[in-house]
């Protein structure tokens, strides 16, 4: 490293610190206007983003610095100017037209440097299709235009453009708990950790692998990466799994699987839980609340797998740790404690910047309790790498800010949601197979909060609607619809009101719904769903999206987690792709049991009735798809495991006899298996 390349390195370093102590004050005791604090947040990260990109000649340097210059004048230039431009009529002048265009350009560019070429062609052509192309294109897509200086005033200055709510939710949620995550791990809270899984899982069959499963859970929770979870567990768990015997590739897979499902983990799950809080108005602490029981169910399925493989190599029993439970947490307590913190101060009704905030304070406090007091080189340390590990987030936001605009100003989203429906006809199964499609194709060119913040813009409406309707047809099957609601069948079926006050068919409901016009049905489910219910139909749409986006960490072709995974192991990376694919297939059974279980919104009593036996059913499917439980498998027993597992996932929805009676089956040919494949073992 040159000089000058030092030079640029040592301000980054300041200028890291000083913008993660800005935004600790920006969030706790500012009230400084949104607007202002979101172009300090761009240009801060744009100028940290041109000081750390590696430039080796001197021209390089210059013109990266230079432009992180200019973004910060351009940011200074449209916050000055904000008051004059609303007396001026909201007409744009040539400076403030050329600044809109800089900040845009440099917002391309920026994202294009740190996460490729995908997100600025879909920008540019979004932007294009709002000012040019649109008007030139017949049916549904067709949009008639809007004028440069309209499209440049509501990029910058509309709630939905790059300085909007997106980017409200960057630099407050996202940033306070990345930070967290940074000042965690500095603590050395990763190491108390993957000690903590050891002692839990590693005296279990296939006990390493468990262990990489533990560990990714709990690292991923705080940290909010599946990619830095992986690089970070993978180089303890896939040697340690394969030193045990367990074949490389299925060792990045686990891991890969396992980084993935980070992002599913309460209490932080990357940026999804804050964006979806925001899009559904639901209170944070109830999102990570119904997020927990499918998260468990996710990392439950990955150890099945390992347990399984375990068995088939027969792969003995290990200790992987000297120590106890006990004893690591009488040790590593103080690690612990600022998650504690955390939690409880979201149950006490703190905001989560303000619960962000005194856990961030906590693990300083905390540590100086351990074996490992944090100085002022490592808080200087952490407030450095959590500034630079939110660089490439921050500034995906704010460009992701741009597509958001784009899709709510000419009701695009309101089109593909139509094209949905349309396409499936009103069912809520291909409804969601169409979803998945478009959500694996968005993610081979997305990062996963991207194509969550895509789909959701795009394909949440749709599925919210068809998950309430279940709700509905739940009610008119059971005769309890409720007389208001009654009453607007009236308007299109004057002879129904007899037949709703009993209970009737599937097919006289499905039939009857579908006379109700699309412009009647919100006032519908007003009428005859509970605000709760209504609430969890809303969360439970956009947690299919949130799930089913993490695919591209996992699925060919493009599948960084699982390269990542495949660079520590050794392995092919696009064979370690498909092994890790096989083995997150959580990713795609659970998010049906949000669409048609009260798994979210559902009492306790019925969310744990579904979580055992949705266990069940994913250990009945993976012993279908290995040929193996305690011995092989043959093929009739494994069709009998498949139709186990898909009558113990089946849904029960009200926990009737016929739902009760499908999964007393599917557990029946479970245990039948399971003992024939035990004695078999023998």
């Amino acid at each position: 490293m040159g000089p000058g390349q030092r030079r640029m390195t040592q301000i980054g370093t300041v200028l890291g610190v000083v913008l993660s102590l800005c935004h600790l004050y920006f969030n706790t005791l500012s009230t400084f206007p949104d607007l202002w604090v979101a172009l300090f947040h761009f240009a801060g990260f744009g100028l940290l983003c041109s000081l750390t990109l590696p430039a080796r000649p001197t021209p390089q340097r210059t013109l990266n610095l230079l432009l992180g210059v200019l973004g910060v004048v351009a940011c200074l230039w449209l916050g000055w100017q904000e008051v004059a431009l609303y007396e001026r009529g909201v007409a744009l002048s040539p400076w403030d037209r050329a600044a809109a265009i800089v900040v845009i350009m440099l917002a391309l560019e920026w994202t294009r440097r740190t996460l490729g070429w995908t997100i600025p062609i879909l920008t540019l052509v979004a932007l294009s299709y709002v000012v040019w192309w649109g008007q030139w294109i017949d049916g549904l897509f067709h949009f008639p235009g809007l004028s440069l200086d309209t499209l440049l005033f509501r990029s910058v200055y509309g709630g939905e453009g790059m300085f909007g709510s997106i980017a409200r939710l960057s630099w407050s949620y996202v940033f306070i708990f990345i930070l967290f995550g940074a000042f965690l791990l500095r603590s050395g809270a990763g190491d108390v950790i993957i000690e903590l899984a050891r002692c839990a899982a590693g005296r279990w069959t296939g006990g390493p692998g468990l262990v990489a499963v533990v560990a990714s859970g709990l690292m991923g929770s705080v940290s909010g990466s599946a990619v830095a979870n992986t690089a970070s567990t993978g180089v303890i768990t896939i040697p340690l799994m394969q030193k045990a015997g367990f074949p490389p590739r299925f060792a990045a897979g686990i891991e890969a699987a396992a980084s993935t499902g980070g992002q599913l983990m309460p209490p932080v799950m990357g940026a999804g839980a804050f964006i979806m809080a925001n899009y559904t108005q639901v209170p944070y602490l109830q999102i990570i609340g119904y997020a927990a029981l499918p998260a468990l169910l996710y990392f439950l399925s990955i150890g099945f797998f390992v347990r399984v493989e375990a068995r088939r190599l027969n792969l003995p029993r290990q200790s992987l740790s000297e120590r106890s439970i006990s004893q690591v947490l009488q040790q590593g307590w103080p690690s612990l404690l600022p998650i504690l913190i955390l939690v409880g101060a979201l149950v006490l009704g703190f905001t989560p910047t303000y619960a962000g905030g005194i856990a961030i304070l906590a693990v300083v406090l905390a540590s100086w309790c351990s074996r490992r007091p944090m100085t002022l080189r490592d808080i200087v340390a952490a407030l450095h790498q959590g500034a630079l590990n939110m660089t490439s987030t921050a500034l995906l936001l704010i460009t992701v800010g741009l597509i958001v605009n784009v899709v709510t100003t000419t009701g695009i989203g309101n089109t593909f949601s139509l094209m949905i429906s349309q396409w499936a006809d009103g069912s809520l199964l291909l409804s969601l197979a169409l979803v998945a499609l478009a959500s694996l194709i968005l993610g081979m060119g997305l990062p996963v909060t991207a194509s969550y913040i895509v789909l959701a813009t795009l394909s949440a409406p749709i599925l919210y609607q068809l998950i309430a309707e279940q709700h509905i047809l739940g009610l008119m099957l059971a005769g309890e619809l409720p007389e208001s609601a009654r009453a607007l069948f009236l308007l299109t079926a004057p002879d129904a009101l007899s037949q709703l006050s009993t209970p009737m068919s599937s097919a006289s409901a499905q039939a009857l719904l579908g006379t109700l016009p699309d412009e009647l049905k919100p006032m519908l489910l007003e009428q005859a769903l509970s605000p709760a219910l209504i609430s969890a139909a809303l969360v439970s749409a956009h947690m299919i999206i949130f799930w089913l986006s993490q695919d591209s960490n996992v699925t060919p072709p493009v599948c960084l987690t699982a390269f990542a995974a495949a660079a520590i192991a050794k392995t092919p990376p696009m064979q370690t792709g498909f092994a890790a694919w096989k083995l997150a297939k959580g990713l795609y059974i659970i998010p049906l049991l949000f669409a048609y279980t009260p798994l979210i919104g559902g009492d306790s009593g019925q969310a744990l009735w579904i979580f055992v036996s949705a266990a069940l059913g994913l250990y009945a499917l993976v012993g279908a798809l290995q040929g193996y439980l305690e011995a092989g498998l043959g093929w009739w027993q494994r069709g009998l495991l498949l139709a186990g597992g898909c009558l113990l996932l089946w849904p029960a929805t009200h926990l009737t006899w016929q739902g009760i009676a499908g999964q007393a089956i599917g557990t029946f040919i479970l245990l039948v298996v399971w003992q024939w494949s035990r004695r078999r073992a023998v």
